[in-house]
């Protein structure tokens, strides 16, 4: 088994938890690659075998058996266009904050590496968003596991957006942006815009807008099999285009096509591991917070 380890370079991921994570690899014989800025940020304070190799691009297929991501549910969404559309399933140990992505807490890495060796886990796959431009202004990295987002760019003023669903008109939203969100970011951007939580194996999306003018627009559920344009106008000359955490900006009138991506994300999930849990967890459901 090989695996490929993918971590920002950041004060935190310095820290004990990086070094036991590296030392439960080295305990048990798993063979690994790190990537290369990573690598980079930690050679001076973890004890890496020698012989160890790094990688700075896409990962070839069948190089690698896993990805771990090492960090929050950010760096999760950075490590994908290095193994993504190949198929390796990812494993996040969560050292941020949230981790909706990222699901093995800090306490649980030494478990959860002996895991991935004796392949105690199963493999859960999530939808991803592709985004058609005119241009191809993400290049081959056009899809997106939490959202595509559409918004104002350098201006107080608010955009028109278009929203047309298989052809069909929609809605014009008047407001800062729109979000597609996937099941996965239904948790993500979308909820924060009061847009609806769905299971991770719903076969939706949602269109969810940002601070919609008309105050009677709310978030619609659309099955995936649709295809959605959209067409923005405004002020601005130029309006932003975010897949997950990359963004470009984009010409006024310019059309965005968005549809399901030919293949998902593969993620493994722990055997104690379970969605409903996650949101009582990480959204304080079922507790009283008034009298602590």
């Amino acid at each position: 088994m090989r695996i490929a380890i993918y971590g920002r370079p950041s004060q935190s991921n310095r820290c004990e938890e990086a070094k036991k994570i590296f030392s439960q690899l080295n305990l048990l014989g798993i063979d690994y690659t790190v990537h290369q800025v990573y690598y980079d940020s930690l050679k001076d304070v973890v004890d890496f075998p020698s012989g160890i190799t790094a990688f700075s691009s896409k990962l070839a297929e069948k190089s690698v058996d896993y990805l771990v991501s090492i960090g929050g549910d950010g760096t999760l969404l950075e490590s994908l266009p290095f193994v993504v559309d190949a198929g390796v399933p990812i494993l996040g140990i969560n050292t941020g904050k949230l981790g909706f992505l990222s699901q093995v807490h800090k306490e649980d890495i030494e478990p959860a590496i002996k895991a991935l060796k004796e392949k105690n886990f199963t493999i859960h796959t999530r939808s991803l968003l592709h985004l058609k431009t005119e241009g191809n202004v993400f290049g081959n990295n056009n899809y997106a596991l939490n959202e595509v987002c559409v918004q104002r760019k350098d201006t107080s003023t608010m955009v028109t957006i278009h929203a047309y669903i298989n052809g069909e008109l929609l809605n014009s939203y008047w407001a800062d942006g729109l979000i597609i969100a996937t099941p996965t970011g239904s948790t993500a951007y979308s909820l924060s815009c009061s847009g609806p939580i769905l299971l991770p194996e719903d076969s939706s999306f949602i269109i969810t807008p940002i601070a919609p003018h008309n105050l009677n627009v709310r978030p619609v559920v659309i099955p995936d099999s649709c295809e959605i344009t959209l067409k923005v106008e405004g002020r601005n000359p130029t309006y932003l285009v975010s897949l997950d955490s990359r963004s470009v900006p984009m010409e006024n009138k310019k059309e965005l096509t968005i549809y399901k991506e030919s293949f998902g994300v593969k993620l493994i999930q722990l055997p104690d591991y379970s969605f409903a849990k996650t949101l009582r967890s990480k959204l304080n459901w079922g507790k009283d917070l008034r009298n602590e």
